[in-house]
């Protein structure tokens, strides 16, 4: 026979599961991660302000007008000024105070804003220049390129601590989420985009990050290493990067490009410049025309064909007669595919 307490305490059981979870996201070690989990914890007890009353009133009311109580029976009764103050004034001034939070999170938090802090008793100063990291999100895997050490890693982050980071974030292919739960929160990575964030870590160890966006058949193993050093160590780690004989150049990364899974970590000493410019364009493999050539193009292309259009006809029909191109089907020019050139434009 179970006793009576062991079994009212039977239904709490489950809770004893959650005492090994890993609760990074509201105990990271990252500055931006701290001030949103505040964020949470602060929205979450202001809603509960009506939760939980509202769940009391339940039950109580539930329980007072039961069946056989000796409750007050008022069947004319439909109004009270004070009932309907307490009613609609506590959640409205509940929606203005999350409201209020919300305009001013949003702006203080958001990821393209440069850091003004290193903690909350560390401000920054003018002259910190934050250390740029270029990710990747390739299939199923991570590119991480530093332009200004040269070197580049697959499946591992390392920063210094205490030391600004900025990220600018795209994909090859498909869209992914770029998320390390210590640091930040998810940014999305997407193919022919850049997207930015800035963030700082407070604590040297290790941590990991990972895609949050399903994208196909290796997505659950798109997971890479978080190392956080001190910049002593990181400065080390660089030296010992830039011995690596590996190269990424155009043909590496397309090769690196190709789908696969679970990935090993693998480091290059060294890396074509701008190629990461070349991967946001999508125009890495030779021959292939970068897309802000192709919008610069177009764009001048629609601007020449506009100021033919509003020049008299005599004036266009000169303009037309010494153009080198055809003026007629460079007024119809809406794109410039691959391949396309001012010779030979591709009409709607």
């Amino acid at each position: 026979m179970i006793p009576k307490i062991v079994r009212r305490g039977l239904p709490l059981l489950p809770l004893a599961a959650l005492a090994g979870c890993n609760t990074v996201v509201m105990n990271p070690t990252g500055d931006i991660a701290k001030q949103q989990a505040d964020l949470i914890t602060i929205s979450v007890l202001l809603m509960l302000i009506i939760i939980v009353p509202v769940m009391i009133l339940t039950v109580l009311f539930a329980w007072r007008y039961r069946k056989g109580a000796n409750a007050k029976y008022e069947p004319d009764w439909d109004h009270s000024t004070k009932l309907e103050l307490v009613i609609w004034g506590a959640p409205l001034l509940i929606i203005i105070v999350l409201g209020l939070i919300t305009w001013v999170s949003t702006h203080k938090l958001d990821p393209y804003r440069p850091l003004d802090r290193i903690d909350e008793n560390r401000p920054i100063t003018a002259d910190v220049k934050p250390l740029e990291v270029q990710v990747v999100a390739l299939d199923w895997k991570w590119l991480f390129i530093y332009p200004e050490q040269g070197i580049a890693s697959v499946n591992e982050l390392v920063t210094p601590i205490d030391v600004p980071v900025r990220f600018k974030i795209t994909a090859s292919t498909v869209m992914n989420t770029f998320y390390i739960p210590t640091l930040a929160g998810m940014i999305y990575a997407m193919p022919g985009m850049e997207t930015t964030l800035n963030a700082v870590l407070n604590k040297t160890g290790d941590y990991k990050g990972f895609s949050g966006n399903f994208s196909g058949e290796g997505f659950s193993h798109m997971k890479f290493a978080y190392k956080g050093m001190t910049q002593a160590d990181f400065d080390g780690w660089v030296q010992k990067m830039k011995a690596n004989p590996g190269v990424l150049n155009r043909q590496d990364y397309l090769a690196l490009e190709k789908p696969s899974a679970r990935e090993p970590v693998r480091h290059y000493g060294s890396v074509e410049p701008a190629i990461f410019n070349r991967i946001v364009n999508r125009c890495v493999a030779e021959g292939t025309v970068c897309m802000n050539q192709q919008m610069h193009d177009d764009a001048k292309r629609n601007h020449v064909a506009a100021a033919i259009r509003s020049l008299p006809k005599a004036s266009a029909a000169q303009v037309a007669a010494a153009a080198p191109v055809d003026v007629a089907a460079l007024a119809e020019v809406c794109e410039t595919p691959a391949g396309a050139t001012a010779n030979n434009p591709v009409k709607k």
